[in-house]
């Protein structure tokens, strides 16, 4: 894994302010990235088995995400990949909730070994989630606009899992990285 100060300069490189690129970097090869995705899939699918689902992002600065139930994983929490548009970065964690707090429970050694070692190969860069936890501090702006508002009040709307505590906790939170290379724009 690259150190965590190349990590840091990577995430601020990639950023940038233009609002036409909030969900995708300026020269994306949309071909390569979706057959990058699928072949992190496809792997997922052959560590874990037939259980795992993936699935592309939309209105979103992530390309797709994979996840593994948790009862393949025997740790009581589901498995989650996400792959960014931006980098492309990938990162990984567990729960229902992504990009929370607490959201890097249960992520192994060897897993995460593994894994940096799938996005070396597919030429990606694995970004733990500690790391897109820390205070966004970058020129794009997040969650202010009306529409970002919109789109989240609908989804926190439509989830199963939408209780009141949880939303509560989301909008005590300050923008992190995670929600510039991760989340729904």
């Amino acid at each position: 894994m690259l150190p965590l100060d190349r990590l840091r300069e990577l995430l601020r490189e990639l950023d940038d302010p233009d609002p036409e690129h909030r969900e995708l970097p300026r020269d994306y090869d949309v071909p390569a990235a979706r057959q990058r995705f699928w072949q992190f899939a496809d792997a997922l699918e052959r560590r874990f088995g037939p259980s795992v689902s993936a699935g592309m992002g939309q209105d979103s600065s992530f390309l797709g995400a994979v996840s593994v139930p948790a009862e393949v994983m025997g740790t009581g929490r589901p498995l989650w990949v996400l792959i960014s548009n931006f980098g492309p970065f990938v990162t990984a964690g567990t729960g229902r909730r992504w990009g929370l707090p607490g959201c890097e429970e249960g992520l192994g050694d060897e897993f995460v070994t593994w894994l940096d070692e799938l996005c070396t190969e597919l030429g990606c860069i694995y970004v733990p989630i500690e790391l897109l936890m820390e205070p966004y501090d970058g020129p794009t702006p997040l969650g202010d606009d009306e529409a970002g508002e919109a789109i989240l009040a609908a989804l926190a709307a439509a989830s199963a899992d939408g209780e009141e505590e949880e939303e509560e906790e989301q909008d005590d939170l300050s923008p992190a990285w995670y929600d510039r290379y991760f989340q729904y724009m």
